[in-house]
């Protein structure tokens, strides 16, 4: 639900309940356009988010912990120079706009006076302004005098607020009905209710497509039928319900609920809704839920670039070397061609270019042909073909070390790959961006404040069958560290051949069934790159079988001793 004026009215009315006379006793800002109070109420001490974001526009109050920017942006310190301790006289909205303002009143050691935080929720045109008597003490977003802009935002201009749209005001009766009727006579056929829907919201300001959708089927409710609500001897003719519906509908928030996610909240009941205690709730679920998701998908589509990177420059290291291997197996050519001039010196002139001569290793017993240069003499010849067989035997025993490296790290960069592809939720990315930072495959994020309490680590995930506990990791440097966990009996799990989570069963000195194994090895599938496949082979054995090798990459192991199951991938 967009925020429209008649859902900001009823959010305004909420919040102008909760927080007259509160104290802001803390301001912080969380990113470049979201702010946080902390308000004591006399009762309670309470959190109201004021976002200026294009997508996320909102004031209401919020129970989700956000850390603050390490530095405080200019418009943060200039509120808290303001607004620190200040009352919270009211909370209303301007008119019937998509504008709420907080009076306050301000007290200094030395001065009273009161101020308004003008909160504009107008999509990529919102902000949040702080004024004086009329005059702007600072903005958010500010304008400068050289800006192509209707409006000049910055300390000492005078608010203006923004230009109103070309649509009736829905207390605007007259005004709505002449509207009305001219549509009316424009359209040959007869109106239904979606066609009225989209004149409410094409012609009254402040209304958005559901909001203008409820009204009419409200009005079509009050008169008993539509055509009844647009006759002017009806009980309720739309001009007059539009304003009597915008005023006096009492909030009855609800949220709906798609596939598990939040999909919208609305300040009236709607079919299929989940009903929810206050406007406020509503808005936090929604919008906490939308920007938990959209922060997932942004720093899952950072990792994944950072991942390709790497697998993209390892594939062409990895290309070179091996194209330089197939030049360093020519080494044993080179030795036979010199082996075979030496012996045949005597055959040979200088200021040949070729010669052809018997081949001794040929089992054939064929014939060769060396080329040769006519500039050198034939000993010399033999000599240059010895040079680059040597050449050739110590690259080949360079090059060899370097292709299992380059293998080695492109197993390891698509192992990140395959975890990130598998994350579901910002938990399971966590110690992935960790990793990538750490190899230097990503920009460290922006610095927060960082709290006193000691950062809790990311939780394995964990299931339970047959009394069992079975842990399963969410990436390398959690497999690593399962496996340090596992005692030498427990039953360690991985899917052959693919990249997977490893999954361990904590025995406790104890048998455990073969469903017990068969229920872990469906999960092993179920986190590896494996998922789709009908039948995936999945390796166990005792955790005293694998080894990590010293100095291989997180994540990367040996193991011996070991069973195979075939599993199709589930979490049943």
């Amino acid at each position: 639900m967009p925020q429209d004026a008649f859902h900001i009215r009823r959010s305004a009315n909420e919040l102008n309940n909760l927080l007259v006379g509160g104290k802001i006793n803390r301001i912080s800002q969380v990113s470049k356009d979201e702010l946080t109070f902390i308000i004591y109420t006399g009762k309670t001490t309470v959190k109201l988010i004021l976002s200026a974001n294009a997508s996320n526009a909102r004031v209401c109050l919020s129970l989700t912990e956000k850390e603050p920017l390490a530095v405080a942006p200019n418009f943060c310190m200039l509120l808290r120079k303001h607004l620190q301790n200040a009352e919270i006289l009211a909370v209303s909205q301007h008119e019937f706009e998509r504008i709420i303002e907080i009076d306050l009143h301000c007290t200094t050691d030395f001065s009273q006076c009161n101020r308004t935080l003008v909160c504009e929720l107008m999509g990529k045109y919102s902000n949040i302004v702080l004024v004086e008597k009329g005059i702007v003490l600072g903005a958010l977003k500010t304008t400068s005098l050289v800006d192509d802009t209707h409006r000049i935002l910055f300390a000492g201009a005078r608010y203006e607020y923004p230009t109103p749209q070309d649509k009736a005001s829905p207390f605007d009766s007259a005004g709505i009905r002449n509207r009305l009727e001219n549509y009316v006579k424009l359209r040959e056929e007869s109106l239904d209710r979606e066609s009225l829907a989209q004149f409410v919201f094409d012609n009254v300001s402040g209304l958005a497509q559901p909001t203008a959708r409820e009204l009419v089927l409200r009005a079509e409710e009050k008169n008993g039928a539509l055509s009844l609500c647009l006759s002017p001897s009806a009980k309720a003719p739309l001009w007059d319900f539009i304003g009597d519906f915008c005023a006096n509908e009492p909030p009855n928030p609800h949220i709906r609920i798609d596939n598990g996610v939040i999909t919208d909240f609305f300040a009236f009941p709607i079919t299929g809704g989940i009903p929810m205690p206050s406007l406020c709730k509503a808005q936090d679920e929604f919008y906490t839920k939308r920007e938990t998701k959209k922060g997932f998908d942004d720093k899952k589509r950072r990792l994944e670039s950072g991942v390709k990177t790497l697998i993209k420059k390892t594939n062409k290291r990895l290309q070179e070397t091996q194209e330089k291997l197939r030049e360093a197996e020519k080494a044993d050519d080179n030795r036979i061609k010199g082996e075979l001039l030496t012996a045949n010196l005597y055959a040979i002139e200088k200021g040949q270019r070729y010669v052809e001569l018997v081949n001794w290793y040929d089992e054939q017993g064929g014939a060769i042909k060396i080329q040769l240069d006519p500039l050198l003499s034939p000993a010399k010849n033999a000599q240059k073909y010895f040079k680059q067989y040597n050449k050739q035997k110590r690259a080949k025993e360079i090059l060899l070390p370097m292709q299992k490296a380059d293998e080695n790290e492109l197993s390891y960069a698509e192992s990140i790959a395959a975890s990130i592809a598998l994350s579901e939720t910002d938990e399971d990315l966590k110690e992935i961006e960790t990793e990538l930072t750490e190899a230097g495959l990503l920009r460290a994020p922006k610095q927060t404040v960082k709290k006193n309490k000691k950062e809790t680590p990311v939780p394995f995930r964990e299931y339970e069958r047959d009394g069992k506990k079975i842990l399963v990791g969410r990436n390398n440097l959690q497999n690593e560290r399962l496996l340090k966990l596992a005692s030498p009996d427990d039953i360690w799990l991985h899917v052959q051949k693919y990249h997977s989570s490893h999954v361990i069963i904590f025995v406790e000195g104890e048998q455990v069934r073969d469903e017990t194994v068969l229920y872990a090895a469906k999960l092993c599938a179920y986190y590896s790159e494996a998922r789709d496949s009908d039948k995936i082979p999945v390796d166990y054995c005792k955790r005293k079988f694998v080894k990590k090798p010293k100095g291989s990459k997180a994540g990367f192991v040996t193991y011996t001793d070991y069973k195979t199951v075939l599993v199709k991938a589930s979490l049943e």
